[in-house]
Formats: structure tokens, C-alpha cells, sequence
């Protein structure tokens, strides 16, 4: 094989801690996934099973742009769902398509045993050097938790920008500038320098603005492509969005037991993947008198159907509104924004009616 030249699926804003690890763990190129566009989910499509759910299909897309980007050596990644076999089935089909690429599959890793991921990582770099990945793993870990303490403030401020686009055109800069942190010390200062510019950006904030819940499937509520810029969308009616599923609260601050114990009176059982996270949250969502809630998934997302059920005793019983998206290959703009725009009429005409 050339010179190792490695990809990983285009993940929100993560690619940029993902690409630390790479480069400055494993010592190797690392080639980013051109940004997902329609041409992306139709060759996914186009070379999957019908019936396989959409994130599915945007990581196989996503590995051929990248492939033919120059990448000889795909990560794939693993999960609580049936991502957690997609690994094979995409290493098969890419096989089957022609390409000769290497396959580093973390579905074989446990965060239960840190040496498993160490193990993976050898297949990219034979030699690595174990306490070079370590450090680069251990900043790529606060690199994420700054991308997400960066993306709350902002769901929660955008909507009311005096600006138009200064939201996004300082996030891009603290993305890029992100990508030369070599260290702790760098990381700390630049998140600290970031925030306080974004909170010098002019906002026009009313006391009491509408506020709405994200809930929903992991990899849909966080590629803004896969689920059609929803939240820009919700942003331009002035509406603060709080989305509490990103990695650091999933992985990294995990509380199973405590979210076992908060939702016992809507279920019993994990219903696995995101399942236990979207009943607590929407739940806590209710309690907190938030304006609506919204609920994500990819269609065929088994886990997510199930909790629908559980979401709508939970709308009877706090009497909050709640709306559904299913995504797939076909879902257009114009269907979700008039769903939102009808949604929005909703829960703004039920807080006017509050405040008479």
C-alpha cells in the first residue's frame, strides 16, 4: 500500500478532534470526507440495501468521495444499534464495488478496555507509539467537549443575531483554528478566547422567548445534512434550541443509572441505542416548560420507534407538544419546513394564550 492515508466518516464537527488523533497520534495523513451533499447520499443509496437505515447509507457514500479523495485506509465506527455490524457489511460492499482499501473497524474496540482502541489504532501505524496516542486521544477528548460547550451557546443565541451569519462565520473560525491546537494548554485558551467573541456578538434577545427540545437518534439529531439544517430552520424564527445529545453528555458524561431511575415511571427496560436518552431528556424538557419538543430519527430506526409511545404519554401528561420526523432518501425541504413552520404557528400561539 502507498503512503497511509486515513478517513473517517464525516461526523458533525468532530472530524476536526478525529483528525488530531490521526495526525498527531498515528502519525498519518488524515483525508477529510468532502462536506455531504445529495451527490453523497445517492451513491450511498445507489450500493445499499433498500431497507438499511440512512446514516447507513451517508457513511458509504461518504467512504467512495473519500476513497476517491485519495483515503486508502477507512475507519469505521461502531455502536449501541445495529451500526454496530455496518462495519463489515460496508468493508463487503466497497470490496465488491473494486476498491482496495484497508479497514480499521473500532466496532472491535470496548471503553471498557482502552487497549482494545490501542489495538486498532497499531492496524493504521504497526509501530504507534502508546503514549503518543494517548495524548493525542486524551486532547481529542477536550477538543470535543469545547466543539460542544461552542455549539450550546450558540443553539441557544443564534436565533436572535443582530448579524446575519456571524454565528457561523466565527463557529468556522474556531473550527479551523482548532485544527493547530497541540495541546491542553492552546485548547484552553483559544475555547476561552472563542467564547468571549461570540458572546461580544449583538443579539436581540427577548426575556421570554420560545424554547424548544431536540430529542432523538444519534447520528440524525447531529449531522445537520441528515436531518435538513432543522436547526437552522427553528434559529430563524427566534427560537432558543436546546439539544443536550452530542458526544460529550452521550460518552464522555455518561449517567445511565441516574437516567434509569429518572424515567422508571415511562419505562421499564432499555430499548436500546438512544432510546433511555430520549425519554429523559424529553421528559426533563416537559417539567422544565419548554414550548415543544422535537423528535429525530432516521426511518427503520427501531429503538427511536419505540420510544414514540412512551413521548406521547409524556405530552398527555405535561401537555406539551410533540412533533415527529422520520428521514430517509426521499425526504425534501419543503415537507420539513412546512411541518416546522406549522409547528412553530402551534406552540407560539399556545404561549400567547399563556400570557392573556
Amino acid at each position: 500500500m502507498s503512503k497511509v492515508k486515513v478517513n473517517f466518516p464525516r461526523f458533525g464537527s468532530y472530524n476536526v478532534a478525529v483528525r488530531h488523533i490521526i495526525v498527531n497520534g498515528c502519525g498519518v495523513d488524515y483525508v477529510d470526507s468532502p462536506p455531504i451533499t445529495k451527490k453523497t447520499l445517492e451513491i450511498g443509496a445507489k450500493n445499499s440495501p433498500d431497507f438499511v437505515c440512512t446514516p447507513f447509507k451517508y457513511q458509504l457514500g461518504g467512504y467512495i468521495e473519500a476513497i476517491e479523495a485519495g483515503a486508502n485506509t477507512l475507519i469505521q465506527v461502531g455502536g449501541a444499534c445495529r451500526l454496530n455490524y455496518y462495519g463489515e457489511i460496508h468493508e463487503q460492499i466497497l470490496k465488491d464495488l473494486g476498491y482496495d482499501v484497508k479497514f480499521v473497524n473500532m466496532a472491535n474496540a470496548d471503553f471498557a478496555k482502552p487497549l482494545t482502541f490501542y489495538e486498532e489504532f497499531k492496524k493504521i501505524t504497526p509501530n504507534l507509539n502508546i503514549k503518543k496516542i494517548t495524548s493525542a486521544v486524551l486532547l481529542a477528548v477536550k477538543m470535543v467537549e469545547a466543539i460542544d460547550k461552542v455549539e450550546d451557546y450558540i443553539r441557544e443565541n443564534v436565533g436572535f443575531e443582530k448579524e446575519e451569519g456571524s454565528f457561523d462565520k466565527l463557529h468556522r473560525d474556531f473550527l479551523e483554528d482548532l485544527k493547530e491546537i497541540n495541546d491542553k494548554k492552546e485548547l484552553n485558551l483559544l475555547t476561552k478566547l472563542y467564547m468571549s467573541k461570540f458572546k461580544k456578538l449583538e443579539v436581540d434577545k427577548p426575556k421570554n422567548p420560545l424554547r424548544v427540545g431536540i430529542v432523538g437518534e444519534y447520528y440524525t439529531i447531529m449531522d445537520e445534512y441528515s436531518n435538513h439544517y432543522m436547526e437552522k430552520e427553528l434559529a430563524k424564527k427566534g427560537i432558543v434550541i436546546e439539544r443536550w445529545m452530542n458526544v460529550s453528555n452521550s460518552i464522555f458524561h455518561n449517567y445511565v443509572k441516574e437516567i434509569k431511575q429518572s424515567i422508571k415511571h415511562y419505562a421499564k427496560y432499555d430499548m436500546g441505542a438512544t432510546s433511555m436518552y430520549t425519554i429523559n431528556k424529553a421528559l426533563d424538557y416537559a417539567k422544565e416548560g419548554f414550548d415543544g419538543i422535537i423528535h429525530v430519527k432516521s426511518f427503520g430506526c427501531t429503538p427511536e420507534i419505540d420510544t414514540m409511545p412512551v413521548l406521547q404519554r409524556i405530552s398527555e401528561d405535561y401537555k406539551i407538544p410533540i412533533i415527529y420526523f422520520s428521514f430517509d432518501t426521499q425526504t425534501s425541504d419543503v415537507g420539513i419546513n412546512t411541518r416546522i413552520e406549522a409547528f412553530y404557528d402551534m406552540i407560539m400561539m399556545r404561549k400567547e394564550d399563556k400570557v392573556k
